[in-house]
């Protein structure tokens, strides 16, 4: 496919360089590879934070008294003020530049990582996540701009693939350095560490970033549209985090869900009215990008959604320290490692269907044998599932860019790149609360029977109701001075219920990837895919 849109790379006054030349004239400043590297900082810091929080939520909950749904909110308000955002921001990029949006995105993220670290209620860490979220969605479309605005053709997929990598590596990292960081540190230095990191983005951003600028910039933004996607996700994640409480037959459960149906049937009524609508919907007539953007929801669902509760399982019902927990997880983090160029370099050759397709199969099979977790599994078990989990992740961290980007008209492609965000981190947030409704409902349902058949005191429904919110992260609710044969009744109770929870949710999990499977199928190398830098001026 070709296009007549041109995308300028030179800031006012600059001279645009040929495709060809990776190295402008002026140095460190437009160099393409050390524009990845800046970049690369950036996005690293907001990929390891959607992740590195999940060892730091027991230690977050037990230090401010959180209850179940605060701590999944921790990560969902993160999750979706960064994906509601990201189109929008993406948007703002291609209006104002994307290296003063990268900028100003780097800058907010470490300053709210660093109130995070100082705030000493629920409430207040929520607050800023929604707004690490928010700087956060300011960088991820720039970094990806600046990336296809910088390199020539035949060297931007592999900037992309590497681009690729350090998200992927970064997601599946974030556990291990959050272990390290809350057992020989605190919690809050999970937040703290964001400081320096975005610092340093910071400054190689001034010294190395040119300005890039799509000619056909937008000249008004669809305030409505935002207004109601946001209102319509809110809606949608509310109810599901909401109903293990309420009841799934509460008028105010399905109040929600109807007005998130009705929110989503606004929104995409309006996009077919405004000029520039957030998301045009045309880019959706493309079945493969379609089905790009589907697949990456599913992907973020099970992943994002079982890694939650893995943290849980591996601390309050093994015992281990948040350290330890990490490095369980070091199998999964060192496949999605590995198997990233591995992957990269079958979907060059193979083209991304029977890599997406594969990768999701072997996340189904890994889901599925988390299902099978129990109290005493070995460490030696635990692994080979965490390392098939990895390795099938991998093709889709990596051929994400290609099948959705590679699909949209080039002169939509800035659009689709937050579009590819976007769905990951919506999928994110749907994981979370999907799969911790799951959990939630199937603890509440099986507690008080599983309570009676252990011989122990009857509970009001006011202390069930306590045990529940306790068992649902894997806790015993032992009261003190219980003597010891009952509190090791309790614990057993207690730990067996979390498992059956985490493996319900663990088996939805792996529904959703399989899937993912089929949906794999429908995705195709783009005709856009190598186009970027080498295109006119971009």
């Amino acid at each position: 496919m070709t296009s007549q849109t041109t995308i300028d790379t030179t800031g006012p006054g600059d001279k645009a360089s040929a495709p060809s030349d990776p190295t402008p004239a002026g140095g460190l400043r437009g160099h393409p590879w050390f524009t990845l590297i800046t970049v690369a900082v950036g996005v690293m810091m907001v990929a390891l934070d959607g992740t590195i929080v999940a060892i730091a939520n027991p230690a977050i909950q037990k230090d401010l008294g959180a209850s179940f749904a605060d701590v999944q909110w921790i990560t969902n308000g993160y999750f979706l003020a960064l994906a509601v955002s990201l189109i929008t921001a993406g948007k703002l990029g291609d209006r104002f530049g994307h290296r003063q949006t990268f900028l100003i995105g780097v800058t907010g993220f470490a300053a709210a990582s660093g109130a995070i670290g100082l705030s000493n209620s629920i409430a207040a860490v929520v607050t800023f996540r929604v707004f690490q979220g928010l700087f956060g969605a300011l960088l991820m479309p720039a970094a990806l701009g600046l990336l296809r605005a910088t390199f020539p053709a035949e060297k931007l997929n592999m900037a992309i693939g590497i681009w690729g990598m350090v998200i992927g590596a970064s997601t599946a990292g974030g556990p291990i350095l959050g272990g390290v960081l809350v057992e020989h540190v605190n919690w809050q230095s999970v937040f703290f560490i964001n400081v320096p990191v975005g610092a340093l983005a910071l400054i190689l951003g001034l010294l190395i970033l040119t300005d890039h600028r799509a000619e056909n910039a937008p000249r008004s933004f669809d305030v409505l549209g935002i207004v109601l996607l946001s209102g319509a996700m809110f809606c949608l994640v509310w109810a599901l985090i909401k109903a293990p409480s309420w009841g799934w037959g509460d008028g105010k459960t399905w109040a929600f869900i109807a007005a998130s149906v009705l929110g989503f049937a606004l929104f995409a009524f309006w996009e077919t009215k405004v000029r520039e609508p957030l998301i045009p919907l045309g880019l959706f007539r493309s079945v493969p990008l379609s089905a790009g953007v589907v697949l990456m929801v599913l992907m973020a669902i099970a992943f994002m959604g079982g890694l939650f509760f893995v943290t849980f399982y591996l601390q309050n019902v093994h015992g281990m320290s948040p350290i330890d927990a990490g490095l369980h997880l070091l199998p999964l983090t060192g496949m999605m490692i590995v198997g990233s160029p591995l992957a990269g370099a079958m979907i060059t050759k193979l083209g991304p269907r029977i890599p997406l397709a594969g990768g999701m199969l072997a996340t189904a099979i890994a889901m599925y044998g988390m299902s099978t977790l129990k109290a005493g599994t070995g460490s030696l078990t635990m692994s080979i599932w965490f390392a098939l989990l990895g390795l099938g992740l991998a093709p889709v961290m990596v051929g994400a860019t290609e099948v959705i980007v590679g699909n949209a008209p080039l002169e939509l492609s800035g659009v689709a790149g937050g579009l590819q965000q976007a769905a990951m981190q919506i999928g994110g947030s749907l994981g979370t609360a999907v799969l911790g409704a799951v959990m939630a409902s199937k603890v509440d349902n099986d507690l008080a029977g599983n309570w009676k058949d252990a011989g122990l005191p009857p509970l009001s429904q006011s202390q069930l109701d306590q045990a529940s919110e306790a068992v649902q992260v894997g806790v015993a609710p032992v009261p003190k001075g219980t003597p010891e044969a009952f509190a090791a009744k309790i614990t057993s109770v207690a730990h067996d219920t979390f498992i059956s929870g985490m493996s319900l949710a663990s088996l939805v999990a792996a529904g959703v990837a399989a899937v993912a499977v089929l949906v794999a199928l429908l995705t195709k190398r783009g005709q856009n895919a190598d186009a970027g830098a080498g295109v006119g001026h971009i």
